[in-house]
C-alpha cells in the first residue's frame, strides 16, 4: 500500500505549475519531497561509480521509500524505463544516446517527408486525407494562422463531408501510409487535450514536440499505431527530458510494457486480463465489495477502464501519478 508523503516538505506539484485559470477542480498533490527518503539529486550523483555504473539497488531502495526528487526525475526514468543498463559507463551511454537521436531523427525526416507538417511546429487538428488516398486541401491547422495558408483556389477541388479535396494533387495509394495519414489529425486533437491545466502546455514549442513525437511513434508501431490514451503516457516524459529524441525512446520504452493495452479486437479489449485479476483480487480481499459492485452491475469492472489504460494519469495529479509510477 503507497503511503503518502505528508511530513513538512516541497509538494511535488510545485514543479510541475498549474495555470492560474485552472486551479479550481484540479487535483492536488499529496506527495510531498521527503527529507531522507526521497532520492535526491546528492543522493543520485552518489549512486555511480567513477566510471558511471549505477548502483541501481540503492536507487531502487529509496524510490520506493519516497519517489524522485523533480530535479533528476528525467535522468532517473532513463534507467527506471531500460533506457540504459545499470551497469554501463558514462561514455557507453553518451554513445547509445547518439545513436538514439540519430535514429529518431531518421524517422522523423522519413515522416516528414510523407507529411511536412511534422517537425514544423504545427499541430494538425483536421484531416489530412480521405480514407480512399486523396489529400484534403487546406486542413485545419492549429499554430498557424489560416491567412498563411495559399487558399487562392487555382487548383480544382471537391467536396466530400465537408472537406475540400484537391483533385489536383496527387492520389497517395499506399495503405500503411494512408492509416498513419489519418490518425494525424486524431492525435492533434488528443494532444490539445493533454495536460492542458499546465503552464508548461502554454509554450507551443512543447505542444509540438509530444504531436511530432507521436506522430513518429505511430509510424514506425504499426501494428499498434495510435490510440487515445498514449497522449497521456507520452506527456510525462516531454516534460522530464529536454530533448525530444531522448523523450521519445522512453515513450518507446514505456510503450513496449504497455502496447498491449492498445491492442483491441472485437472480441476483446487490451485491458480484459488486468481488468480480470482485479476483480479476483477485490472479490479475495474484499468480498463485500465485490458482491456490492456486482449488485450495482459493476463486476466487470469496466469502471477501471481508464485507469488502467493511462496508469492513472487521469484520477490523480500530474506529480503523484509520476510518483505512483515511480513506487
Amino acid at each position: 500500500m503507497i503511503k503518502w508523503g505528508l511530513s513538512s516538505g516541497t509538494p511535488a506539484d510545485s514543479y510541475y505549475e498549474v495555470r492560474s485559470d485552472c486551479t479550481d477542480g484540479v487535483p492536488k498533490s499529496k506527495f510531498k519531497i521527503k527529507a531522507g527518503k526521497t532520492l535526491s539529486a546528492r543522493k543520485w550523483q552518489a549512486a555511480f561509480s567513477p566510471d558511471g555504473c549505477l548502483d541501481i539497488a540503492s536507487v531502487l531502495s529509496r524510490i520506493q521509500r519516497g519517489g524522485v526528487h523533480p530535479t533528476v526525475r528525467g535522468e532517473v526514468w532513463e534507467f527506471l524505463l531500460g533506457c540504459f543498463d545499470p551497469r554501463s559507463t558514462f561514455d557507453e551511454r553518451e554513445e547509445i544516446r547518439q545513436i538514439r537521436r540519430i535514429q529518431y531523427a531518421r524517422w522523423k525526416e522519413d515522416c516528414r517527408q510523407m507529411d511536412s507538417h511534422v517537425g514544423s511546429g504545427k499541430v494538425i487538428t483536421a484531416p489530412l486525407i480521405t480514407e480512399d488516398g486523396r489529400p484534403i486541401k487546406d486542413p485545419l491547422v492549429l499554430l498557424e494562422a489560416t491567412s498563411d495558408t495559399n487558399t487562392s483556389g487555382d487548383a480544382p477541388t471537391t467536396s466530400i463531408n465537408g472537406n475540400e479535396v484537391d483533385e489536383s494533387a496527387e492520389r497517395i495509394t499506399d495503405k500503411q501510409i494512408i492509416e498513419w495519414k489519418l490518425t494525424l489529425h486524431q492525435i492533434g486533437l488528443d494532444v490539445l487535450r493533454t495536460d492542458r491545466t499546465m503552464v508548461f502546455y502554454e509554450n507551443k514549442e512543447n505542444l509540438s514536440k509530444l504531436w511530432d513525437i507521436l506522430a513518429v511513434y505511430a509510424w514506425i508501431d504499426k501494428d499498434v499505431g495510435y490510440c487515445q490514451g498514449m497522449s497521456d503516457l507520452c506527456s510525462p516524459m516531454i516534460v522530464l527530458l529536454n530533448d525530444e529524441a531522448d523523450a521519445f525512446w522512453c515513450f518507446e520504452k514505456l510503450m513496449r510494457r504497455l502496447r498491449g493495452n492498445f491492442r483491441c479486437t472485437d472480441q476483446s479489449v487490451g485491458v480484459a486480463n488486468q481488468l480480470q485479476h482485479l476483480a479476483s483480487i477485490i472479490q479475495v480481499l474484499d468480498p463485500k465489495l465485490h458482491d456490492h459492485l456486482e449488485t450495482l452491475g459493476g463486476g466487470d469492472y469496466l469502471f477501471a477502464f481508464r485507469m488502467f489504460m493511462v496508469l492513472f494519469r487521469r484520477e490523480v495529479s500530474f506529480g503523484d501519478s509520476l510518483y505512483l509510477w515511480e513506487v
